[in-house]
């Protein structure tokens, strides 16, 4: 059997002298000890940020949405906008497994876990701004179509926001079942080293009697595949839909058919920035440098570079067709409003963190500098919240009657709102980081000898042999 899986030019996926113990033990010990002092303040603080954001919640339904600095003229400000940038933030985790997975790229191994469970953490933030944005939260079974009492009282099925339901609730289904079944083999792997009954009845619970079969694995692959199948479109719709939420409102700024593909291109701009900044602290906190290589965040700025591209040319034409099209409200609401205006410095914060910083990553050092990618993974999401705000905000605030212009700022509520999602989502994610391996350790292991650091070393000079007696080599050659 000959060694050479593939070419030795490519980078390995997976750094130092591995076999298939020390990946287990590298990825599941974390998850066995008890977390170090930075997970307890990070914790502890995404704890707190939640209390804040329950607290503005409760005070918001108390008191009524009143309490937020809507008015006659904006009825959507920042509630709508942090919701389409957390649907926006949810759209790499599925992107990374499904569509790398049927693409069959070896890069997706180190990261598709923490991304998947990202997208899972943030649709839920998503999905309570349009419910709390209702006001009478009590209400929010009304947007269900289900046969009722209420007589001729159905959900508007003509409109993009009940279209919305669907998508999201279908998109976030499907992504939890992607995420929990490539999890089930892992969670064995934790049920069969744990050390305490509760603990080996608890992850036994959770991954179904798994035994590593033949045909357990089979039906295992089968399922990832079906699933990446159904969960690619969804990529596409989901956040397609959320434009027509804009697109299909006759207000100058929002008519637009460049909306769809923009905003898909934005949401994975913006999902994957996410991604970079919660793989670069993870790999520094439980010490995963090996499997999180400088390789995985330089595939992942390429797509950023990528996505950031179409979103600028999406600006730029939305700009010329605002000129070309000879509409002078249209006219009036980007050269006027947007890029001029008393909310004009929001416009500029967009175009600089959207498409001016990230032409960094055309220069090869810059993709594999880690201090420059997180700093420029923030940069992005601080960008893609001003776009949301731009659309939302600026094509509201001045409208055809000049009695009713205003300005916009958000009230304490708001904010604290949209800083309780961040709580949850830290909260969801430090507690996945704390009993769930971050990285999926089967499927590192099924790259490991195409791949692995070790095995790429070796495999000109033991040319020839099995993979068993190459293994045995190196391993025998680095322990001496």
């Amino acid at each position: 059997m000959s060694l050479k899986y593939e070419s030795t030019l490519r980078e390995p996926l997976v750094d130092g002298v591995k076999d298939y113990h020390q990946v287990t033990e590298d990825i599941i010990s974390p998850i066995e000890g008890k977390p170090g002092k930075l997970w307890y303040v990070g914790f502890l603080i995404s704890l707190s940020l939640l209390g804040f954001g329950a607290f503005s919640v409760f005070w918001q339904i108390y008191f009524g949405v009143g309490v937020w600095n809507l008015n006659k003229t904006i009825g959507w400000g920042w509630d709508i906008t942090n919701f389409v940038w957390w649907v926006g933030i949810g759209h790499a985790g599925t992107l990374i497994s499904a569509i790398l997975l049927l693409f069959r790229q070896g890069w997706r191994t180190g990261v598709n876990r923490a991304a998947e469970a990202m997208t899972i953490f943030a649709v839920m933030c998503a999905g309570q701004f349009p419910i709390i944005h209702m006001g009478r939260v009590w209400m929010g079974f009304f947007i269900l179509p289900y046969p009722n009492t209420r007589g001729p009282v159905w959900v508007n099925f003509n409109s993009p926001l009940l279209w919305d339901v669907f998508a999201i609730s279908t998109y976030f289904t499907v992504s939890l079942l992607f995420w929990y079944s490539g999890l089930i083999p892992d969670f064995a792997t934790i049920r069969d080293r744990a050390k305490t009954k509760l603990r080996k009845l608890l992850y036994g619970v959770a991954s179904f009697g798994w035994t590593g079969s033949t045909k357990h694995w089979q039906r295992h692959e089968a399922l990832s595949l079906v699933l990446a199948g159904l969960s690619t479109p969804l990529v596409l719709s989901v956040h397609t839909i959320v434009s027509f939420d804009f697109a299909t409102s006759v207000i100058p700024g929002w008519h637009t058919t460049i909306f769809p593909p923009y905003f898909v291109a934005g949401a994975i701009f913006s999902g994957f920035a996410m991604v970079q900044t919660l793989l670069i602290i993870t790999r520094k906190i439980l010490h995963l440098e090996e499997y999180i290589t400088l390789g995985h965040m330089e595939a992942m700025n390429k797509v950023i570079v990528l996505t950031g591209s179409v979103v600028g040319c999406a600006y730029l034409t939305e700009l010329f067709m605002a000129w070309y099209g000879a509409n002078p409200y249209e006219f009036a609401t980007f050269f006027k409003y947007r890029a001029a205006g008393p909310l004009g410095w929001s416009y500029w914060i967009m175009m600089t963190c959207n498409v001016i910083t990230p032409q960094v990553f055309w220069f090869r050092k810059m993709r594999r500098n880690v201090m420059v990618t997180f700093v420029m993974s923030i940069i992005v999401n601080i960008g893609m919240w001003f776009e949301r705000f731009v659309i939302i905000c600026t094509s509201l605030y001045r409208d055809y009657l000049p009695s009713s212009w205003s300005y916009y700022r958000p009230s304490w509520p708001e904010v604290g709102f949209y800083m309780g999602t961040f709580g949850l989502f830290f909260t969801c994610y430090f507690l996945f980081a704390k009993y769930f391996p971050v990285i999926a350790v089967a499927e590192i292991k099924s790259i490991l000898k195409t791949s692995g650091e070790n095995f790429k070393e070796g495999m000109e000079k033991y040319e020839g042999e099995t993979a068993e007696q190459f293994a045995h080599a190196v391993h025998h050659e680095h322990a001496h």
